[in-house]
């Protein structure tokens, strides 16, 4: 939960008040300072490519795969356990998708169906052997990386990359909403009305958090401030939209990953579900000994993991136009990096996929950036290891003081 500035007594200063926010909580604020660090410097060392309209939607469409496989990473590593596979899950799975599609002739959207349905199985063959056989989720894993990997090979072996031509499917990770018709304007104005609508929920949402915990007398910031960050977020939801909107819209993958994120944050956040997670993933034990099914939640974890390492293969798919041997490879890296940029905790227990979309951005960011800028490749491991270690060892170090 998150800590905030006691409402009782005199009130300090609107700076000092500020400063204690962000340190009570420093470790969800950081990676947004991060995030924003990164743009603004990728900004000026690129002369403002970094921040054009064009480079924005791609930056989107390239993080959609690892946004999705970060979300369901995270309810795996809130439970301390892990997923290797989902790299070569995603990349096998793209693969049938592109083979159903071109080869056997099959519709787009049942093609979709039957790759998602093809995740699902997969999520409960790994799920079972670690709930029901007990073989741990690494050793599980691990072997269905390099099995995946394998089958992901045996299906490309004859055709090797398979380029797929159908419009639709493409469209998922490189095409745009379409605007409201009959309009001439040089704005896309349902991009715009749609980012006006999620200001308007935000902020309905956060009063109507404040209101409750004032009703129950928990301990909340002061109006000055809640204000302020009301209006800073709707100030960077707005400008996000309004470079979108000035160029083709809202890309299609920001719809489908803000669908998952909306599906999942209810889902940890306002169901039972979503408090047996959290209660496993803090204290396994005493949640078994409470009457919850701990292998039920963990068999739900794996299914609900594969699955959207099946999304993020259709995903990835659609960007590159095409299946190849090498999709998938590193995936996993990526997905777990995000999880714990965003603040999931290393001992399980603590995490959120909104945090882990940020995670996510700024793994991509730094990707994009980078690209941008001409660094060779070998560079950008080299970078993205040394801020994966040091988000990590800043949240240790902050839980650790916060103990």
């Amino acid at each position: 939960m998150e800590k905030t500035i006691q409402n009782k007594g005199p009130r300090e200063g609107l700076g000092k008040e500020i400063a204690g926010l962000i340190k009570a909580n420093i470790r969800d604020y950081m990676m947004y300072i991060a995030l924003v660090v990164i743009m603004l410097f990728f900004t000026w060392r690129t002369g403002g490519s970094f921040i054009q309209a064009r480079n924005l939607s791609n930056l989107i469409n390239q993080a959609g795969y690892v946004a999705v496989l970060a979300i369901g990473m995270t309810l795996i590593l809130i439970l301390k356990h892990i997923d290797l596979s989902v790299g070569y899950v995603a990349g096998f799975c793209g693969a049938v998708a592109a083979i159903l599609m071109t080869q056997s002739g099959v519709n787009e959207w049942v093609a979709i169906i039957v790759v998602l349905a093809v995740g699902l199985l997969i999520g409960l063959y790994q799920g079972l052997l670690v709930t029901r056989v007990g073989v741990p989720a690494f050793v599980t894993t691990l072997a269905g990386m390099f099995m995946f990997r394998g089958l992901l090979n045996l299906t490309l072996q004859k055709t090797g990359t398979i380029i797929v031509p159908n419009e639709k499917f493409n469209a998922l990770s490189n095409g745009f909403i379409p605007d409201i018709p009959g309009l001439d304007s040089e704005f896309h104005v349902l991009t715009l009305l749609i980012g006006i609508a999620a200001v308007v929920l935000m902020i309905a949402s956060q009063v109507k958090a404040r209101k409750n915990k004032l009703k129950y007398n928990f301990e909340v910031t002061s109006a000055p401030v809640f204000v302020f960050g009301l209006i800073f977020v709707s100030a960077v939801i707005m400008s996000i939209i309004w470079v979108l909107a000035s160029y083709s819209g809202l890309p299609w993958t920001a719809v489908i990953v803000g669908v998952v994120l909306l599906v999942y944050n209810h889902m940890l956040n306002r169901t039972r579900l979503g408090r047996y997670i959290y209660g496993i993933g803090g204290n396994d034990q005493a949640a078994e000994l409470s009457g919850i099914d701990v292998k039920k939640v963990t068999l739900f974890a794996f299914c609900s993991m594969s699955l959207l390492a099946a999304l993020a293969g259709i995903l990835y798919t659609a960007r590159l136009q095409s299946a190849t041997p090498t999709a998938g490879n590193g995936f996993e890296l990526d997905a777990i990096a995000s999880s714990y940029i965003g603040g999931t905790a290393v001992s399980g227990g603590i995490g959120k996929v909104t945090n882990a979309i940020i995670g996510a951005f700024v793994i991509m960011s730094l990707t994009n950036g980078m690209n941008l800028m001409g660094v060779d490749v070998s560079y950008q491991y080299i970078v993205k290891g040394i801020i994966f270690i040091i988000a990590v060892a800043f949240d240790v170090r902050t839980r650790s003081k916060a103990r």
